[in-house]
């Protein structure tokens, strides 16, 4: 029953793709507002060039609530970034966090994100995956926009512009952009980077694991949490994560 169900959400998505899949991306953006309403929901991470998906949001579905998931170890830089955006735009933005302070998780169990693999993945899904899914869930949200873009990483290079995960629909309006593209339409809304970009810092998370980059590297090579480049929203929930989501007091 299980699978013959996940065939049928498959082959509406590949007619969803079919219909809406070389839309611009203020088209997708309306049809997913049109579609889903109340139940839509964006997602940013106040990163080097989010200024691109919160202004495509703000023109076209401005009561979208956005979710920022909020680590307790993001830039000072980002904070004010994200406070300067929200004012500009009038963004609904619903901030998440984990349910154990930073501080009390430093206590308890050292610097995750020091600890090799084991311990990065035990640090997104305390940080990043379990505020996330809790957003959906009191939100109510059956569909969610993101800013990935296809070359980005190789996962996000594998994604459809209307696809699946984790039971959910999920959008992404610019996957086909291409850095010259993002910084086209920044140029033309005269919209502004983070304020480190000019740093070097051209993909940007958690103070502890991002650096700066140079010209001739991936930007995300900036990033230095775990081998998959993936901040762990935006990928699949194995079983046993579920599993975890649902019994852990996280």
């Amino acid at each position: 029953m299980e699978a013959a169900r996940i065939a049928s959400v498959d082959s509406d998505l590949v007619q969803e793709n079919r219909a809406v899949g070389a839309s611009t991306a203020e088209e997708l953006i309306g049809w997913a507002w049109n579609r889903f309403g109340e139940k839509l929901i964006a997602s940013t991470s106040f990163g080097a060039t989010s200024a691109v998906m919160l202004h495509l949001v703000h023109r076209v579905a401005p009561r979208t609530p956005i979710i920022c998931v909020d680590t307790g170890y993001l830039f000072a830089e980002t904070y004010q970034f994200a406070e300067a955006l929200i004012q500009r735009l009038d963004l609904d933005v619903r901030f998440y966090s984990a349910q154990m302070t930073p501080a009390r998780q430093e206590a308890l169990y050292g610097k995750l994100w020091e600890q090799g693999e084991e311990g990065v993945d035990r640090y997104l899904q305390i940080n990043k995956v379990e505020p996330m899914q809790r957003a959906i869930r009191e939100l109510g949200a059956d569909a969610w926009m993101a800013g990935l873009r296809a070359e980005q990483t190789e996962h996000r290079a594998g994604l459809r512009r209307v696809d699946r995960q984790n039971g959910g629909i999920k959008l992404h309006p610019v996957l086909h952009w291409t850095s010259e593209d993002m910084t086209a339409y920044m140029d033309r809304h005269d919209l502004p980077y983070h304020p480190m970009f000019e740093q070097g810092y051209r993909s940007i998370g958690d103070h502890h694991s991002t650096i700066p980059t140079t010209a001739e590297m991936d930007p995300r090579d900036g990033r230095i949490l775990g081998k998959t480049r993936e901040c762990g929203l935006h990928l699949p929930l194995t079983e046993e994560q579920n599993q975890s989501l649902k019994s852990s007091g996280l």
